[in-house]
């Protein structure tokens, strides 16, 4: 399973992957892109991101628990194992 999940958006969505599973939820349409990891701490995401309404980049706040919780999925048994978040466009 590994213990690297990716993080990365499309204008619509931004999506949290990890153990084959695609978390999805809504994101800003001015979204360009993630572009650093700040910080990762077992669901709480510290993220740099550049948007098309802005010239710098900004830092946002990502809580994937209440996400996890409304799926149904149970944060800790999902997150347990994951101790690095990855950004990738490919």
């Amino acid at each position: 399973m590994g213990d690297e999940a990716v993080l990365t958006s499309d204008r619509t969505y931004t999506s949290f992957q990890y153990a084959g599973k695609n978390i999805r939820f809504m994101t800003s349409p001015y979204l360009e892109k993630y572009t650093k990891i700040k910080k990762w701490n077992h669901g709480n995401i510290v993220v740099m991101a550049k948007y098309d309404t802005e010239e710098d980049e900004e830092e946002e706040y990502i809580d994937l628990i209440p996400i996890l919780k409304n799926l149904c999925i149970d944060p800790d048994v999902f997150l347990k194992n994951i101790k690095k978040v990855r950004i990738s466009y490919e």
